[in-house]
């Protein structure tokens, strides 16, 4: 899920961010993905060493634990040393996540109109949407990430 985190102002929206980030909220299962291959996952997908032009759209990492800190601040070094740049990143801990408005979640999908009819049949209510695995499989296939087989 998308939304809002990082920053102090209460209830934070897209028009009223504060001093928030837009950040993505994932649930995983350590047992199929460590959290250091998640940190990879991250530093591989977007470019870390452009200086930011707004909060709204920084690079964060949020942690929940010293361990999450320490392994984050690990492969922000080694991508600082691979790529022998500044890396603008922000580490800092986590604290409350508020969801983005249901607009914003599962964008691609939702500019799929065909598509969004047979996913309301399914997940009826906008939190059941929003929490979907297969929804947002579809969203990234269709926002350019994956494969059919992936």
């Amino acid at each position: 899920r998308v939304g809002y985190a990082g920053g102090t102002k209460d209830n934070p929206s897209y028009h009223d961010l504060g001093d928030h980030s837009e950040t993505v909220q994932i649930d995983y299962d350590p047992t199929r993905i460590s959290y250091e291959e998640l940190l990879d996952v991250f530093w591989k997908s977007h470019d870390p060493t452009q200086r930011p032009w707004s909060r709204q759209y920084m690079s964060l990492v949020l942690y929940h634990n010293d361990e999450q800190k320490r392994m984050a601040m690990e492969t922000r070094d080694r991508e600082e040393a691979r790529t022998g740049s500044k890396i603008y990143t922000e580490i800092v801990p986590a604290a409350k996540f508020y969801p983005a408005e249901a607009y914003h979640q599962k964008y691609w999908l939702q500019q799929k109109p065909d598509l969004m009819k047979e996913f309301s049949v399914i997940y009826p209510d906008s939190d059941a949407f929003t929490a979907s695995t297969a929804a947002a499989r579809v969203n990234g296939y269709l926002g350019g990430y994956g494969t059919f087989t992936s």
